[in-house]
């Protein structure tokens, strides 16, 4: 069993690892578009008014930063085998389901994806968690 914290990217809210690998399991913690800084990629600020919050950019900054947590451990994309979305507003699910595709195609992860009150950021519209299986983990 393994379990670490990545580097150069927004360091978790809490005591828990972005990636934990058991055997040919891996499990992906909960992952959005933040940054190091604590901005959202995705909801760029113009004075004191947020002037962009954009779904599609913020899925296509998470799922690249899910596919980062998989290739640290030797995995990608196409060993997912569930994921789970959470949406601020279920209003941005279709922007959300375009970006996806770019992804996955038909045949990808088990799905799904649920509405929820907030996220831990007022910017953060979605976060992802998955779960992938690739033989040969330690």
């Amino acid at each position: 069993m393994s379990s670490h914290v990545l580097q150069h990217t927004a360091k978790p809210l809490g005591n828990y690892p972005h990636v934990k690998r058991v055997g040919d399991l891996i499990f992906v913690s909960g992952t959005s578009a933040r940054r190091p800084d604590d901005t959202i990629e995705g909801a760029e600020p113009a004075g004191p008014v947020l002037a962009r919050n954009d779904i599609r950019v913020q899925t296509r900054a998470t799922l690249r930063k899910v596919q980062a947590a998989l290739a640290s451990v030797d995995a990608g994309l196409e060993h997912l085998v569930d994921l789970t979305a959470f949406l601020v507003n279920m209003n941005d699910f279709h922007g959300y389901n375009e970006v996806y595709a770019e992804f996955f195609p038909a045949g990808g992860p088990a799905r799904t994806t649920v509405a929820v009150h907030q996220l831990p950021h007022p910017h953060m519209l979605i976060e992802i968690k998955a779960m992938a299986v690739r033989p040969g983990g330690g």
